[in-house]
């Protein structure tokens, strides 16, 4: 095992989330003083406290305006995405503001006269200011040149590198020793302009406020500094940088060095010489639409809670699947004023992105929620939207575009057919992957299954489970009260296959039979019926509970994407990363194999093994295997 540098790893690594416990003392201090002592004697940890929040909310600000695709898609300066092992790099981004607090803490217990500094005072201010630019600028510079070299970079320095696509908590990615220098920059010009008897708590806040904020900028990737300001005020090119110039120094790392003021790289002769012309044409390129993808997946809300589920919420949370977690609940309230505003104004808009060999994959998100589906009254305000959406991608030149769960309701829009049919000109093809989730369900049977419970069995992947299994002498017990509809369904077997085809109309018939294939919510009362030891297969949204000890229950139908997918950051609804639901891995396979047809309405069970094979011949693994492949 190789030995770590000295001061490269933070004192609390190993204390996970409990690291936050460090802030107890500052917490317990304020309280005893409070209820013990004169209530102003320990108002610094209080301000400690605040601006620890404040800093940590500046970070998040940013982080979540870089991810709100939607707005920033045409200003991103590098076009990948940020993937799994950058978001887990980057993970403890916020360590450098519990150093700080610490060493702030020791500051006020060495100079006492901290703790009695007065609100405002202008000298402060321009103290701080000159100290900045005079001692902190030039020093951090140096440093940072310094770190640079092959020792301290290999050693150190490497780890902020590590991140090409840099966003606001790439900031705060470093090792100990970086941070703890780095405290000292911040600190010379607070402590500097204290000790000369102009220190004000305004100052303090204003200047660690702001050097986070410019922090962020430099690193948040998308370029907001309009290229017409130094067009018009040239001299200011030297003193701030843009979200481009530092871009460079991620890509091109022996340029631009400075902390925020270029002046210094210009003295040190290492301004990269192409840094205003890129933010030139960055910012000249704004208005365009930039690279159409070849792939989009159209995917909608579930509830309210899951809307938080994104990148542009919390990057961290939207990269582990999604379940219920405590700090979201005090959310709920904000997202369900959002989601009316939605409702009312909002429409489609692009969530996240991959790229997967050379080809770029978008999911656009329709503005719904999963249980307005279900209101008649909002049938045709849905289908406008996912209709504007396909026109959309059409005129983009969009290859394909699949359709998720909800969106290809049979009662809503016939699985996609009422599009296909307004617009039978559409150069991009609908998919609505019902083939290939029935394909993935299929293949999830154990072979030798004589006997499977099928719910749902009159809907387009019912029906296709059946003739699928029928024809492979496996008895299917069809759960539904239309003989009509089965009869139909059964018709269209083989002869000598239609007598495996049984219709049912009562749970009771299942409850010797170990195989259910869930196609409609059940309550927890039906599922009782299954004997012990049954497993549930299932395609239903959303997935039915995990009731019953004594059997398994199977996740929705889904695949894992090639291991050569790039720029994957967030994880889709509650599958595991990397992994998405069957409906969006068949539209990539329509892609990849280049079809030229729309996968829409009714089902061709001729054609389940031919998209099943191709999923595999892509590289598309079923989620066991790529489990058991890639354990955790």
């Amino acid at each position: 095992m190789v030995a770590r540098a000295v001061l490269s790893a933070w004192p609390w690594e190993n204390l996970g989330t409990f690291k936050y416990l460090l802030y107890g003392p500052f917490i317990g201090k304020l309280l005893y003083s409070k209820f013990h002592e004169d209530a102003q004697t320990d108002t610094w940890c209080l301000h400690i406290l605040i601006l620890c929040a404040l800093r940590g909310f500046i970070h998040q600000l940013w982080c979540s305006y870089s991810n709100m695709l939607f707005f920033t898609r045409n200003r991103r300066i590098q076009k990948q995405g940020v993937d799994f092992k950058q978001i887990d790099r980057e993970w403890d981004w916020d360590n450098f503001i519990l150093l700080q607090a610490l060493i702030a803490s020791v500051a006020f217990y060495i100079f006492p006269f901290l703790a009695d500094i007065p609100v405002w005072n202008t000298r402060g201010v321009i103290a701080a200011l000159i100290l900045h630019i005079g001692v902190s600028e030039p020093l951090y510079y140096w440093v940072h040149r310094r770190f640079h070299g092959n020792y301290l970079f290999t050693r150190y320095h490497s780890l902020h590198h590590a991140s090409t696509v840099t966003q606001s908590f790439t900031a705060g990615s470093a090792t100990f020793l970086e941070h703890l220098i780095l405290s000292a920059v911040v600190g010379i010009p607070i402590l500097g302009s204290s000790l000369m008897g102009f220190g004000s708590i305004s100052m303090i806040y204003g200047y660690v406020l702001i050097f986070d904020f410019l922090r962020c900028l430099g690193h948040s990737n998308v370029e907001v500094v309009p290229h017409a300001m130094f067009h018009a005020f040239p001299f200011l090119k030297y003193l701030i940088y843009t979200p481009t110039y530092h871009s460079l120094h991620h890509t091109e790392m022996g340029t631009n060095f400075c902390l925020f003021m270029p002046l210094f790289d210009a003295l040190g002769n290492t301004m990269n010489c192409k840094s205003w012309e890129l933010h030139k044409k960055i910012t000249s390129d704004t208005g365009k639409y930039g690279r159409v993808p070849d792939f989009v997946f159209l995917a909608h809300v579930v509830d309210v809670i899951s809307a938080l589920h994104v990148p542009f919420v919390f990057r961290s949370f939207g990269s582990l699947p999604f379940a219920t977690r405590i700090f979201l609940l005090p959310l709920w309230p904000q997202a369900f004023v959002i989601m009316l505003l939605m409702w009312a104004w909002s429409k489609t808009f692009l969530v996240t992105f991959y790229n997967l060999r050379g080809r770029l994959h978008q999911t656009w998100a329709v503005p719904r929620f999963g249980f307005q589906y279900f209101l008649p009254f909002a049938t045709e305000g849905i289908n406008n939207q996912i209709e504007q959406a396909i026109l959309r991608a059409d005129r983009l030149g969009v290859k394909v575009i699949s359709l998720a769960a909800l969106n290809k309701n049979e009662a809503l829009n016939g699985g996609g057919t009422l599009f296909v049919d307004k617009h039978p000109n559409l150069k991009v093809r609908v998919v609505h992957g019902n083939t290939l989730t029935a394909a993935v369900i299929l293949h999830e049977i154990p072979q030798g299954v004589k006997e499977v419970f099928l719910t749902g069995a009159t809907s387009k992947l019912g029906r296709a489970i059946a003739l699928y299994l029928c024809q492979r002498k496996v008895r299917v017990l069809m759960l539904t009260l239309s003989t009509e509809r089965f009869q139909k369904i059964q018709r269209e077997a083989p002869v000598e296959f239609q007598n495996y085809l049984v219709q049912v109309t009562k749970y009771q018939a299942a409850q010797n039979c170990k195989t259910w294939i869930v196609g409609k919510w059940i309550t927890p009362r039906q599922q009782n019926w299954a004997p012990s030891g049954a497993h549930f297969h299932q395609f239903v949204v959303p997935p039915i509970l995990p009731f019953r000890r004594d059997c398994t229950y199977g996740d929705l139908a889904a695949l894992k994407l090639p291991e050569d997918v790039q720029g994957l950051g967030s994880c889709e609804y509650t599958m595991e990363r990397g992994v998405v639901h069957a409906c969006h891995a068949g539209g990539v396979v329509h892609l990849l194999e280049g079809w030229t047809h729309h996968e829409v309405g009714a089902l061709d069970v001729d054609r389940i093994d031919v998209v099943w094979k191709a999923a595999l011949k892509h590289g598309l693994k079923p989620v066991n295997e790529a489990m058991e492949q890639n354990p955790q």
